[in-house]
């Protein structure tokens, strides 16, 4: 099979010792921790093929001090649980409100 892929030009190389890949999207990271990884280099051009579990973690949205701090202050309560709200509804202000002054 390696008398093959040489003589078709192919060569496969295993990446030894990768700890973590980090795939970044608009939504958020894909994140290959323990990933086994080869590169395949075929007619100059190398491909990379990645094994192991993934896991999404997607993208905090952008939270303005000055929204946290208005929202902390129209459900009284402090300025970490008022960002906390704001994470959790990915920015809404209103919602993050009512869902503080329910609980």
């Amino acid at each position: 099979m390696k008398a093959m892929m040489k003589k078709l030009g192919m060569q496969v190389e295993q990446i030894e010792d990768v700890q973590s890949i980090v795939i970044k999207t608009p939504r958020g990271d894909y994140i290959f921790d323990s990933a086994e990884v080869s590169a395949m280099t075929m007619q100059g051009t190398t491909t990379y093929q990645v094994i192991g579990d993934i896991r999404f973690e997607p993208v905090a949205p952008d939270i303005l001090k000055e929204d946290i701090t208005m929202v902390a202050a129209q459900a009284n309560v402090s300025e970490e649980k008022a960002k906390e709200a704001l994470v959790s509804t990915k920015g809404d202000i209103a919602e993050a409100i009512m869902r503080l002054s329910s609980s």
